[in-house]
């Protein structure tokens, strides 16, 4: 018993003994209390509900009806509940545990959608796929239904359970996917259920969908199973040759269905012929005549071989005996050779179209080699050509893919390059970060062009106008001293040359031979077309124009100093000047001899700080005087040496030194007989630091 039909007894009890209570409306007081308490327990559980369905973003469900569904006790544990609602799908057999998932799932699941865009969904043609069966069921069996004997009491239910089947078939396509099919209008795809029904029901199409599907097999009840009541299935052409269309467009090699089709059209043909041929003979009479079917054998395979002898013309049949037979063989060898040549001329174009591209290349490929017969180019150079053109073709089956992309809207240029380059062009260092419209024009001017083993992509020397980017096959880096030496090998996706496209001066020169290793196809990205490109951002030229400085400096290699040459020794270059001699051409007179003292006491200074620790000791002075006077002799010969030098030059020179920082020609110390004689003396004067220099010029004797 529930809590509430415990309280209702409760109120009755008390309703009974009335005597028993002054106030009988508690009665009525509690018993609107407990139905308010209810209800506001509803409404909490409905705003706990829908709070929960709110915050998981699923609206959906429909509301409860309240005389449904008693209210529901709020569990403890709500993980209990959604347990209890689990093992409610899961069925028990044989010992093993199955989830039987409800009804309603699968419908949500197979909820057909609003719309069927009929050019790009795919399940829209397996569905074509299902009713052009069931169209060609009727197109095959129909005729031989009529012409043959094959419907017998023992199979009638097979072929009415197949009709029924195709006749459902035909239903669902009319009224359930053809009225969900988008078109266009004006240039906008309309998707509107009303609309597009409404595009349907007013289409040529609906009418002959309609028609097909009429019952016409009610007049089974009146005049038996005869299959001629079916013969308004075959309207349906229209669904066949749109599957056709579809399925030719999603294939790699259209040209082979189109044979396959264009075989079943020829196949067709004689077989409707046989099932006429058939009906002809049982008209006349089975065996009534030597042209008719004599009723030997398999029915159906004789009369198809009489049917092929008679379309493809082969001759050798029985000669018609009566005017029916005149006729109907005048009428078969007209229309066969009709379909037939339609046939033939069909199967001839459909083979043109499919190596309409081939044709193309060995026309290409003989004008070459009319070319180069022509002007007599070596045997080497032809079968390199022939090589390129037979590799060209082998691997992409076309000799120039712009030629092939041009003839596709610029959207549609990009979008495969993108799929195709785009990976490649990221990687490159030159335009990381670079705006990505800039990067989408420069994929739309990227040229394929195909190396042989051992063709020369670029030498060393070369100036770089262009970049590479491999997209296929593998190339060499050489070097060393003899440039055999192979340094790097590049395969598929690496790139060289970035760096040429925007050096300064007309681009940089090649540091090193790169050769084709098999046969490479390479993209090219000139510098004039990079530079157009650029034309149009700006932001992106500075940023290309830093990484390249950049790239440039990383790349370069560092510069090492020329050997000094050896020149022979006559030739040797002399010596830097002394000091001493400097200050002797600086000047003339007393003030070159004033400078030359004044550089001595320098030296001497020089001196004296090298030896200051020898002169710290007392008893070696004696030693050292001597070893000063040793010295001022040396000096005294190497100054008198300098000065007779200096005089010399500059009785040479017609106008006196000036510059004491440019360097001495050659020139000027040119050795000559002077009238003059220079004598230098040198005495120690009374201070012992000091030294006394006299320079004395005479005139020599006549």
């Amino acid at each position: 018993m529930t809590l509430k039909q415990k309280k209702m007894n409760n109120w009755t009890k008390e309703a009974v003994n009335q005597g028993k209570k002054p106030h009988q409306n508690l009665i009525a007081s509690k018993y609107v209390e407990t139905q308010l308490r209810e209800f506001a327990m509803k409404m909490r559980q409905r705003t706990a509900y829908y709070k929960k369905k709110l915050e998981e973003g699923d609206l959906s469900s429909p509301e409860v009806s309240p005389k449904a569904t008693a209210p529901a006790v709020p569990s403890p544990h709500p993980g209990e509940d959604e347990a209890k609602e689990e093992q409610e799908h899961y069925c028990d057999m044989l010992c093993c545990k199955f989830k039987n998932v409800p009804m309603k799932d699968y419908l949500k699941k197979m909820k057909l959608p609003t719309s069927i865009d009929s050019q790009t969904d795919i399940s829209y043609v397996l569905w074509l796929l299902l009713v052009t069966i069931a169209y060609n069921w009727n197109c095959w069996f129909i005729p031989m239904r009529l012409a043959f004997p094959c419907q017998t009491p023992n199979n009638m239910r097979y072929w009415l359970l197949t009709d029924i089947i195709c006749d459902i078939i035909y239903l669902c396509d009319m009224l359930i996917i053809q009225p969900r099919l988008e078109f266009l209008r004006e240039g906008d795809k309309i998707i509107e259920p009303k609309e597009m029904k409404e595009n349907y029901r007013t289409s040529a199409k609906f009418k002959l969908d309609l028609t097909s599907i009429i019952p016409f097999d009610i007049l089974y009840i009146i005049f038996g199973f005869n299959p001629i009541f079916r013969t308004n299935r075959l309207l349906k052409y229209t669904t066949f040759f749109e599957f056709n269309d579809r399925l030719e467009s999603r294939m790699t090699k259209a040209y082979l269905y189109r044979v396959i089709r264009t075989t079943g059209y020829l196949l067709f043909v004689l077989h409707v012929n046989a099932c006429i041929y058939y009906w002809a003979s049982d008209y006349e009479g089975i065996g009534s005549t030597r042209w008719v079917y004599d009723g030997k054998g398999n029915r159906y395979l004789r009369c198809y071989y009489w049917a092929v002898r008679t379309l493809i013309t082969i001759g050798g049949l029985p000669e018609p005996q009566n005017t029916f037979e005149i006729i109907f063989q005048l009428l078969n060898f007209f229309s066969g050779v009709f379909v037939f040549s339609s046939l033939i001329g069909q199967m001839r174009d459909i083979i043109g179209a499919a190596t309409v591209n081939q044709n193309h290349f060995r026309a290409c490929m003989d004008n070459a080699v009319s070319y180069m017969n022509m002007y007599s180019v070596p045997k080497g150079v032809q079968n390199r050509v022939r090589t390129w053109y037979e590799y060209t073709w082998a691997s992409q089956r076309i000799l120039d893919e712009s030629e092939f992309l041009k003839n596709l809207p610029i959207r549609m240029q990009l979008a495969i390059a993108i799929d195709v380059n785009f990976n490649i062009v990221t990687k490159i260092d030159l335009f990381k970060g670079c705006d990505t419209q800039m990067i989408y024009d420069v994929l739309l001017k990227l040229k394929s062009t195909v190396y042989l083993p051992g063709d020369f992509v670029c030498k060393k020397g070369e100036l770089g106008r262009e970049m590479y980017i491999i997209k296929q096959g593998e190339v060499q880096v050489l070097g060393g001293p003899d440039g055999n030496k192979i340094l790097v090998t590049l395969k598929a996706g690496a790139v060289f040359g970035e760096i040429s496209l925007l050096a300064k001066g007309g681009g940089n020169r090649r540091t090193a031979n790169v050769v084709a290793h098999g046969f490479a196809n390479l993209f090219i990205l000139d510098k004039k077309t990079l530079n157009e490109i650029l034309v149009y951002y700006p932001d992106s030229k500075k940023a290309l124009r830093k990484k390249a400085k950049f790239l440039l400096e990383q790349k370069a290699k560092p510069t090492e100093a020329p050997p000094p040459a050896k020149a022979f020794a006559l030739l040797s270059s002399k010596e830097e000047t002394p000091k001493m001699l400097k200050a002797l051409l600086s000047g003339s007179g007393k003030t070159s001899l004033t400078k030359l003292l004044r550089l001595k006491k320098e030296i001497a200074v020089q001196v004296r700080d090298k030896n200051k620790e020898k002169e710290k000791k007392i008893k070696e002075v004696e030693n050292q005087g001597s070893k000063t006077t040793e010295k001022l002799d040396e000096a005294k010969t190497k100054l008198g040496n300098e000065a007779e030098k200096t005089v010399e030059a500059l009785k040479c020179k017609t106008q006196p030194v000036t510059e004491v920082n440019q360097p001495i020609a050659k020139s000027v110390l040119l050795r000559e007989n002077t009238k003059e004689s220079l004598i230098i003396t040198m005495t120690p004067s009374s201070n012992a630091e000091e030294e006394i220099l006299t320079v004395e010029i005479k005139e020599k004797a006549q």
